[in-house]
């Protein structure tokens, strides 16, 4: 028999990251998922927006590479503790780091997290309440003007500006204050005297060098005014590297009167005063601003600066103890739209200072109190770290003692896998450790004498081995290759060789033999009879043309040869295709199972089960006349469509856990069930169902079964339909 060098194994192609990402799903969906968010970036900033269907498909993208993620992520997991915790004394240690010291270091990162996010929440609150309170001393500053300029009827209003300007600019410098004319309704005119301002223009108080002072109010300001944060940027680009955007309170306020003709505008600098005296009384510095970049036409923008206003960079030193490069959010408004935008400040924190301001604790005392309960805090903190090292230290050294009888007995075993015998495992301790090393070295004592039994059980097994090849070497090598004949064979030994055979025996250019046999018991006996078998059943094959007859000489000659305890079930057809017939006889064999084709008139038939009469091959009764009276032989005219199975009681006697049988019946319909499948994919249905029929349960008996489907019968007008058999 000719034998061909196995090919190499083929590479895997999901090894390396390239094959993982390429070659899997998970891979397949983060790379696919990346690209559709990145096209979806691409057309937002070629429209201008992203569109609700592509926003839709840019979260399902996102949500498939973070599932992608999630799976390399959990493979990785799974990997590192394969490599990393392979020995146990790693494994002791992260036990104890994850248990005792880890735990330690998230507490006291919780509770400084918690401290910080305490100080830092606070500090954004003492900016945002600042404001607000400057916002207020704004808007009063716009209504007192408003309503003293309609006290004086719209008389001398540059006076009066001058005057308020003046009052307010030594508390609060770089205030600026305007009256813009405008036509503001509130509520129903009535006949009350009115304010003469048609004349009104506008007039300015203050240096107005952050920004130019308003000409209208815009329409998004309603009666009672408006007070809050605005921007202004000297820079006209808000998403340039060198921004230099700056915060002022604006109020906008009417005079009190149904239909006023003029409005009162305050701004106020938030400027290097204003920021002193934030940082003295909170401890809290404002440093910068930062206009985040609009994405629309219509999102918030900073007003356009002027040469003059705030110019200070804030260079100036953070506080002691201060955590300096902290940022917080703030809202603005966009003066022309009235929209809100979001700034990001950055700010400098001074926990000191801060403390004091929240402290409950007044005077010199209470400090000192409450600096001294920091101190113990501190303290304890620093005795739980110290606790914890000294626990970690010592988990250490009981891993380690630990550990050391493992590695002993590693040592031990493997210079017993490198074929030393003689090694023996010194016992150190009077534990379960040492009672371990005591086994171990109890158990060297014994290898030779396994390994002896292990060589001689694997001699036998290469004899049965070299004896299954040649019994599968006995039965056809390859597939019937035969114009309107479909055939398809499976034998399956229930150990290393049977006691099935079937085979495909050239009766001419049109004539086929089909034989199945079942050689009573398993193992080696049955195959050397089977062997036996195979040779008659070629040479009367060729001499008897009929079923019966081959079957009656066959038990004449091997009758004489079995024991008396073994005997032959077997069944053997001739196909015709000329004759369109077959032709079978059964010794005692299984059924052969039948699914005609359609009937004539189209309608369908079902399966049938034939078992003629016949004795098995091989007793010693009478000369084997009793065997000839039994045995009969059946004839089938053929039809296209029609299918035969053949198969050993492995099949239908088939059990599961509960010993119930597979069954003939069973077998029966779901052959019926599924006869218009090609005969390979039958096959395959049938060992499935067998399978999940059987389940754990271990095979008992050899199975074998041959599968014939008749196809649509050609005209055998020429050798060309002739018999081949084409070995694979």
């Amino acid at each position: 028999m000719t034998r061909r060098a196995l090919p190499p194994p083929a590479a895997d192609r999901r090894e390396g990251v390239r094959g993982a990402l390429l070659h899997t799903l998970p891979g397949r969906a983060i790379v696919i998922g990346l690209a559709i968010k990145l096209a979806v970036f691409f057309v937002g900033l070629a429209s201008g927006g992203v569109p609700p269907f592509f926003a839709v498909v840019d979260t399902v993208a996102g949500l498939a590479a973070a599932v992608g993620l999630a799976y390399f992520t959990f493979r990785l997991i799974v990997l590192a503790k394969r490599r990393l915790l392979w020995r146990v004394r790693r494994k002791l240690i992260l036990s104890y780091v994850f248990i005792g010291f880890v735990p330690a270091l998230l507490l006291v990162a919780f509770s400084l997290l918690c401290g910080f996010l305490l100080f830092y929440s606070f500090s954004g609150y003492l900016v945002q309440s600042r404001l607000s309170a400057l916002s207020e001393r704004a808007g009063y500053i716009a209504q007192s003007t408003a309503l003293e300029i309609q006290r004086a009827s719209g008389r001398d209003v540059a006076a009066i500006l001058e005057r308020r300007q003046a009052s307010e600019a030594e508390k609060y410098p770089d205030l600026s204050i305007a009256v813009v004319p405008t036509e503001h309704t509130c509520g129903t005119v009535s006949s009350e005297i009115r304010i003469q301002t048609a004349e009104l223009k506008a007039v300015t108080a203050g240096p107005w060098g952050h920004v130019d002072a308003p000409r209208t109010v815009p329409g998004w300001i309603d009666c009672p005014g408006f007070s809050g944060v605005l921007a202004y940027s000297h820079k006209q680009l808000v998403t340039a590297a060198e921004e230099d955007t700056h915060l002022m309170v604006r109020s906008v306020a009417f005079p009190d009167a149904p239909r006023s003709g003029y409005a009162v505008v305050v701004d106020m600098l938030v400027n290097e005063a204003i920021r002193k005296q934030l940082r003295k009384e909170t401890g809290v510095e404002l440093k910068s601003v930062s206009a985040v970049p609009p994405k629309k036409a219509t999102d918030a923008r900073p007003l356009t600066g002027r040469d003059g206003g705030d110019e200070d960079t804030h260079a100036s030193a953070p506080p002691p103890g201060a955590l300096s490069k902290l940022t917080t959010l703030m809202d603005y408004r966009d003066w022309a739209s009235g929209e809100t935008g979001a700034l990001t400040a950055s700010i400098a924190l001074s926990v000191a200072e801060l403390y004091d301001q929240i402290s409950p604790a007044q005077g010199s005392v209470g400090r000192t109190f409450s600096q001294g309960l920091l101190l113990v805090l501190f303290v304890i903190g620093a005795l739980f770290l110290i606790i914890e090292a000294m626990a970690l230290v010592a988990g250490f050294a009981l891993a380690k003692s630990l550990t050391g009888s493992v590695h002993a007995l590693f040592a031990g075993t493997e210079r017993v896998r490198q074929g030393d015998f003689t090694h023996k495992i010194e016992v150190r301790s009077e534990d379960q450790l040492g009672e371990l090393a005591l086994s171990f070295n109890s158990m060297t004592a014994s290898i030779e004498d396994l390994l002896r039994q292990a060589a001689e059980k694997k001699r036998l097994e290469e004899e049965l081995r070299i004896a299954h090849e040649i019994q599968m070497s006995l039965l056809p090598q390859g597939p019937l290759v035969m114009a309107g004949l479909s055939v398809t064979a499976l034998c399956v030994p229930a150990r290393e060789v049977g006691g099935d055979y079937y085979d495909f025996l050239p009766l001419g250019e049109h004539r086929v033999g089909v034989l199945i046999a079942d050689v009573s018991g398993k193992g080696t006996s049955a195959a050397l009879y089977m062997a036996e078998l195979k040779g008659l059943v070629l040479s009367l094959s060729e001499i008897h043309t009929s079923p019966r007859t081959m079957l009656i000489a066959l038990n004449r000659i091997i009758a004489n040869h079995l024991d008396a305890r073994s005997f032959i079930t077997m069944t053997y057809a001739v196909v015709d295709l000329r004759a369109r017939t077959i032709t079978y006889a059964r010794a005692g064999h299984t059924p052969l199972i039948y699914v005609p084709g359609t009937c004539a008139d189209g309608a369908p038939r079902h399966v049938e089960i034939l078992v003629p009469d016949g004795m098995v091959v091989g007793l010693k009764l009478d000369n084997g006349e009793m065997f000839e009276r039994h045995l009969v032989e059946e004839t089938i005219p053929l039809r296209p469509g029609d299918l035969y199975l053949l198969f050993t009681d492995g099949i239908s006697e088939a059990m599961n856990a509960r010993d119930d049988l597979f069954g003939e019946s069973r077998l029966g319909r779901l052959v019926e069930t599924h006869a218009h499948l090609p005969s390979e994919e039958l096959r395959e249905r049938v060992l499935r169902e067998i399978a999940a029929f059987v389940g754990d349960a271990p095979q008992h008996d050899d199975m074998t079964m041959i599968l014939l489907k008749i196809d649509e019968l050609p005209a055998l007008s020429t050798p060309a339909a002739a018999f081949a058999a084409v070995a694979q």
